[in-house]
């Protein structure tokens, strides 16, 4: 049985429930790496086995997870019910609005631990990885309409890449996953 690509969370209340920085690198875990069990997960994670219990069997509740059909009763491994979660981020009820905060805020710290993990190893880094990964930004004037199509081209340009997620025969030697992360963060008020 494959994976569906993606999952569109709608309502607050499951936009809250996966608001979580376990709950979110766990998913993000079982999607990279494929099914495991809790005890692999804590260990790949540096957290204790019945915390990843717990927040398996949360994502589960909510449709994120589910057990692997057919395993063993003694190892019992997860897997991602889905490549990918979405959600809209622009919403006019206040509730659903919150909901979609709070989850941005936690993917929000979830970036910045990775980024700061990867700059705590940087230095054993191949020169070559030194010099193709790292920060920048850039600061452009669209309007609303521009933005949209800026980050639609974007996705195209990683899009080329995505069948290498699932197909380890399609990935080159000397791949690695790299995690691209997006922001388009207006700056100042907007123009009435």
């Amino acid at each position: 049985m494959s994976t569906p690509d993606a999952v569109k969370i709608t309502d607050p209340r499951t936009l809250r429930a996966y608001a979580h920085p376990l709950r979110i690198r766990l998913i993000g875990l079982l999607r990279s790496e494929g099914p495991m069990t809790a005890t692999r997960a804590a260990a790949a994670l540096g957290d204790n086995v019945p915390n990843c219990s717990f927040h398996l069997r949360q994502l589960a509740k909510y449709g994120f997870a589910e057990r692997v059909p057919g395993a063993d009763a003694r190892e019992r491994p997860w897997r991602a019910t889905a490549r990918m979660t979405s959600w809209d981020d622009d919403s006019d009820d206040p509730v659903m609005r919150a909901a979609t905060d709070q989850l941005n805020s936690v993917l929000l710290g979830v970036f910045t631990q990775r980024a700061q993990d990867y700059l705590a190893s940087r230095a054993d880094e191949p020169t070559e990885w030194r010099a193709a990964a790292g920060f920048g930004d850039a600061l452009v004037h669209v309007t609303a309409a521009e933005l949209l199509e800026l980050v639609e081209q974007m996705e195209a340009l990683t899009a080329r890449f995505a069948d290498r997620a699932t197909a380890p025969a399609a990935r080159p030697p000397g791949t690695r996953p790299v995690q691209l992360i997006q922001l388009a963060i207006p700056r100042g008020p907007a123009a009435r």
